[in-house]
């Protein structure tokens, strides 16, 4: 029979044309069906119709069909990605970071992590449990993929909810190792021998080494990664780039440096100097940026590349509102290689995923979904168990009660827990106007948090 691949969250140009782009572009999953789902009618049929015209155009095997019956898109599949957002994204976004802001908590960002991460969480996880819930009693041998953010978070519950589910959550954050360290090192990526591990959007690089030589990799990348980073442009360079040439700027694939046609930053440690006080006081590699690791610490707002967040976020509000997605035979997501890796029973070790902690992360709670390197074979997903360091877990650690009241918060439809989970949270140091930040919080987001009583 041939394999059959149900995307949800379909209609967004971005997710559906890119994640179907990944698939044709695979001989491996030559011959599946493919079944879009969303709740938007008019998207969907956008997206189906110029995937059929990009089939019928190149003669590609695969059959593509739409639907707006989640249970119907669901019969006999066996593999489900996820990639959705509820409401007015950036509208939702900015009171995420600016309520809480107005309430004197310092969060950087508010998209994953901190206050702004629990409201997102609290909108985002009840429709992807629904999905999850119809997943269960549909199709429960699939394997399921997460890409939407909160992504830890999501996962978390997810697994509480339903721990039988092969759900899995993925991040292309892992991807900047391959951007970077090759031209960091002077030495192909095919080369670099790597493991990197944390939470999600909170992790960092811990093992490095050169496969031709066996030899260690983390002390050049130690020496060098002042010099590399410190002078590579950020999201203000960028931005300044678009606005001067008109032009948009997409650094997938390629470093920033090279996006930009050579240059070094205006702006010393642009986007990173968090990063620098990680790599500095923690000796450890950041795999992603301020704009993210930092919603995770309390200090991060005295020390992160603020301008650059704000830069970001222009750029990348106006680069969604003026991009045109189209399909393109490019592998740029891990879903596929994962999917080709499970139907060849490849034994092939996957950079990153997010799975419950099933002591890979001594640290953390069995509870907890951890992103780790993992083998990828006919049975599933297995991850790797890491040696994650003292002072890098305490910084884990301090998410632990946040997930935790985050997942029993969303399960219990408890206002209660929702401001418990904000007390725990040690990017917050505000306690008596709390209660009316939520309060506020659930009105301004109707109806999204209704069920919170």
């Amino acid at each position: 029979m041939a394999t059959k691949i149900v995307l949800i969250g379909a209609g967004s140009a971005q997710f559906g044309y890119g994640t179907l782009g990944d698939i044709f572009q695979s001989a491996t999953l030559a011959g599946s069906e493919i079944v879009l789902h969303d709740i938007n009618p008019r998207a969907l049929a956008a997206t189906e119709q110029t995937a059929r015209d990009f089939l019928a155009a190149r003669d590609l095997p695969f059959t593509v069909s739409a639907t707006v019956d989640r249970k119907v898109a669901l019969q006999g599949a066996d593999f489900v990605i996820i990639s959705i957002e509820v409401g007015d994204r950036f509208a939702l976004w900015d009171q995420d970071w600016q309520i809480p802001l107005q309430y004197g908590i310092q969060q950087v960002y508010g998209e994953n992590g901190g206050p702004g991460g629990l409201f997102h969480s609290l909108r985002i996880i009840p429709p992807i449990l629904e999905i999850c819930a119809d997943i269960a009693d549909i199709c429960p041998d699939a394997w399921t993929f997460n890409y939407s953010n909160p992504m830890s978070r999501i996962c978390t519950t997810v697994h509480r909810r339903f721990p039988g589910l092969n759900f899995v959550g993925m991040c292309h954050e892992i991807a900047s190792l391959e951007r970077y360290l090759p031209e960091m090192l002077d030495t192909p990526f095919s080369n670099l021998a790597l493991r990197a591990g944390g939470l999600n959007h909170f992790s960092v690089l811990l093992e490095a080494s050169y496969q031709d030589s066996g030899k260690d990799a983390y002390a050049d990348i130690r020496a060098k990664a002042p010099g590399y980073f410190g002078k590579l442009p950020g999201y203000s360079d960028i931005l300044e780039y678009t606005r001067t040439h008109g032009k948009l700027v997409d650094t997938e694939g390629s470093t920033e440096r090279d996006a930009l046609g050579g240059a070094d930053s205006a702006y010393p440690w642009a986007d990173r100097t968090l990063f620098r006080e990680i790599l500095e006081k923690f000796h450890h590699l950041p795999i992603t940026g301020d704009s993210h690791f930092g919603e995770y610490i309390r200090w991060a707002h005295e020390v992160s590349d603020h301008r650059g967040i704000l830069d970001f976020y222009s750029f990348y509000r106006n680069y969604l509102g003026q991009v045109e997605p189209v399909i393109e035979l490019k592998l740029k997501e891990r879903v596929v290689p994962i999917m080709e890796g499970m139907l060849t029973d490849a034994g092939y070790e996957e950079g990153a995923v997010n799975i419950p902690n099933q002591g890979f992360i001594r640290q953390l709670p069995g509870f907890m979904a951890v992103e780790v390197p993992a083998i990828i074979d006919r049975k599933g997903v297995h991850g790797i168990r890491l040696d994650m360091p003292a002072g890098v877990a305490g910084l884990l650690c301090n998410q632990v009660a946040v997930h935790d009241l985050t997942a029993e918060a969303v399960l219990q439809g408890s206002r209660d827990l929702v401001i418990q989970a904000l007390l725990v949270d040690s990017v917050n140091d505000k306690c008596r106007r709390i209660p009316e930040m939520v309060d506020l919080m659930i009105d301004r987001q109707r109806p999204y948090l209704d069920y919170l009583k």
